[in-house]
């Protein structure tokens, strides 16, 4: 079977994948007025670390949705360990399973970028309320790459663009946002700490083609890390 790197978190069940993982991520929702009257939805949420943590520090209406069958099949068994009543979806983000003005915030933790982008954000902004917030931590081309490079990494990732902040800019004036924050950090793609970060739902039976995708990857952020980085890109509707 071919692998592919998302595969890889799937099966490893990988939490706080993104940049600067779970740590981030507090860092990031500590700065937004959140409680229980608000909803959001965590898009692309893996095995719902993410979704975990909003449902119990904040007691927000969440809502957690994947494509990744095995993803969200982790996240709903960590809500029920948990007692959180968070509703788990089935969806793209291309195409979201909601109507229209449906949440107060949606979070996009590196998701976005491996997704048709246009269409992802326009349905972004569709289901936000009208003061809505879309919160986006996503990886950014930092400087120019060579055309053979750019191409090893579209492929391994399984991404169809490397966007700068300028670009990803463009694309939420596009589909409408009208406010748009952008915070750079100071360390671009590398390691999450281990104690803020990443946890694990692991999958039986684990091939060692999976171990060598994380092998690659772990490479590609070494040999990369002043071409790529991330950034949180804060819209309003």
């Amino acid at each position: 079977m071919d692998y592919t790197y998302l595969d890889c978190l799937a099966i490893f069940g990988v939490g706080g994948a993104h940049p600067g993982g779970l740590k981030l991520t507090k860092q990031v929702l500590s700065k937004e007025k959140l409680d229980e009257r608000k909803s959001i939805l965590d898009v692309g949420c893996g095995t719902g670390q993410t979704s975990a943590y909003l449902a119990e520090q904040f007691k927000c209406k969440v809502t957690s949705l994947d494509y990744n069958k095995i993803m969200l099949e982790k996240a709903k068994n960590r809500f029920q360990s948990l007692g959180l009543p968070i509703e788990v979806k089935y969806g793209k983000a291309e195409n979201l399973p909601f109507g229209d003005t449906w949440f107060d915030f949606i979070l996009s933790e590196s998701v976005t970028s491996f997704t048709e982008i246009p269409l992802a954000i326009h349905e972004y902004k569709r289901v936000l309320k009208p003061g809505g917030v879309l919160l986006a931590i996503e990886m950014v081309l930092e400087k120019p790459l060579k055309q053979d490079e750019v191409k090893t990494i579209k492929q391994f990732y399984g991404v169809s663009q490397l966007l700068t902040e300028k670009e990803w800019a463009s694309y939420f004036k596009e589909a409408g946002f009208e406010k748009i924050n952008i915070e750079k950090f100071k360390h671009a793609l590398k390691e999450p700490e281990v104690e803020n970060a990443v946890d694990f739902s692991l999958s039986e039976d684990i091939s060692e083609d999976l171990f060598d995708i994380l092998e690659k990857h772990e490479k590609l952020t070494k040999g990369y890390e002043d071409a790529l980085g991330y950034r949180l890109f804060r819209c309003n509707v």
